[in-house]
């Protein structure tokens, strides 16, 4: 007699239930994004399953296809059939002229955010495969992505305080979601826009397969992601604890004149003033050159990342201005004791002789006075690398439109 743990759909319904277990343990309210495509559409069967209640089923409609509304209302109707909430979130409003998947996905999030808070939820899962990781990661190698890209999708990251997004299904392939469907009989809808090589995301899911053949699968991809976000997690430590090292004099923040924390179980700096001054910007900011000087160059490069985002500069940002700044000008001015004075990101950013650095607002002025990198091959203006908070979602697709939380 066969095992029955042999049947491919019982093997499927079990990795479904274990993913999803550590997220659906006790009954605090979970947010479920889905689109109506099959990943999300088995996360809501699956995760129905696995739980009674406090689940919340939302779908995101950008309205940027006619048939948006139609997917969203059966979205609504299969949650009514499993006994669950739904909400229809539509992205309203003027729509940018440009960067627009960008723009839609920091709608959609905002959006699920918002219902996370009306509906009391801690928590919003979305149905995001091993295959997509492979996806970013792939067009993150090729934008020649440090570590930070290659990480990919994070398993979990806040969307807000006290608020998170994860991904249950970044182990599991598409292709075992979408059998895991058809063999309940569960509609889905299916996006055309997938299988569109105007966008850049179709051209290199073409690749898969042929990568797959010579060993570059996506199980290998996800253990790039796996292995490079490791190695960001300990950079990321490293430049913390070098900034809290390197900041040097008392520092104003929100107007206060307020000592840097020093010492185990210190309270956690001011956050980020990422996109141009706030509350929580340190201005000006003041760095030890000799401490900067003497750090390697990948922390080296993250601690004036951090330092910059501490001060409030201003997005977008891109690796490789910050190396053009810090490899190629500010640490050999530091090393030799030479003045040096750039601009980045809306800052000036100046040594002198002493090797003390000072950040604060530069004067208005055109560029930032680095030359932009050259663009990658796929983004079409978008940034050709990644550094820190830069890659805590997945990419926008080179001249993708976005549709609905891809699946």
């Amino acid at each position: 007699m066969s095992d029955p743990r042999d049947d491919p759909g019982d093997r499927i319904r079990r990795a479904l239930a274990n993913a999803l277990a550590p997220w659906l343990a006790g009954d605090a309210p979970v947010v479920l994004a889905v689109s109506g495509g099959p990943d999300s559409t088995a996360l809501m069967h699956a995760a129905a399953a696995c739980r009674a209640g406090a689940l919340f089923v939302a779908t995101v409609d950008h309205g940027l296809r006619p048939e948006s509304a139609d997917e969203a209302r059966a979205v609504a109707r299969a949650a009514a059939a499993l006994g669950l909430p739904h909400a229809t979130l539509p992205w309203e409003g003027v729509r940018p002229s440009a960067a627009i998947q960008a723009e839609a996905r920091a709608a959609r999030y905002r959006l699920l955010a918002a219902h996370a808070r009306t509906v009391g939820a801690r928590l919003v899962l979305t149905g995001h495969t091993r295959d997509d990781q492979a996806e970013t990661v792939l067009m993150r190698l090729i934008a020649g992505s440090g570590p930070a890209g290659l990480a990919g999708m994070r398993r979990e990251r806040p969307l807000e305080p006290g608020l998170a997004l994860a991904r249950p299904f970044l182990d599991i392939a598409k292709v075992d979601l979408v059998a895991w469907c058809e063999a309940q009989g569960v509609g889905f809808a299916r996006d055309p826009s997938n299988a569109d090589d105007r966008y850049g995301r179709v051209r290199l899911r073409r690749l898969l397969p042929l990568l797959a053949a010579e060993g570059f699968t996506t199980e290998r991809f996800a253990r790039i992601a796996e292995r490079a976000a490791r190695d960001d997690a300990a950079l990321a430590a490293a430049a913390d604890a070098a900034f809290r090292q390197a900041v040097s004099a008392p520092l104003s923040v929100g107007g206060r004149r307020s000592p840097v924390p020093e010492g185990e179980g210190a309270a956690p700096l001011p956050p980020p003033a990422v996109g141009g001054g706030g509350a929580a910007a340190i201005v000006p900011l003041r760095l030890d050159g000799q401490i900067l000087a003497a750090l390697p160059d990948a922390v080296a490069l993250r601690v004036l990342d951090l330092a910059l985002d501490r001060a409030g500069g201003t997005l977008p940002r891109r690796l490789e201005r910050l190396e053009r700044l810090v490899l190629g000008d500010l640490l050999p001015a530091l090393r030799s004791g030479r003045a040096v004075r750039r601009t980045l990101r809306g800052l000036a950013i100046a040594a002198d002789p002493a090797r003390r650095v000072t950040i604060r607002p530069a004067p208005p002025r055109r560029g930032d006075g680095l030359a932009a990198g050259a663009p990658d091959l796929l983004g079409k203006g978008e940034g050709s690398a990644y550094i820190g908070l830069a890659c805590a979602d997945e990419p926008a697709a080179a001249g993708s439109r976005p549709t609905r939380p891809r699946d």
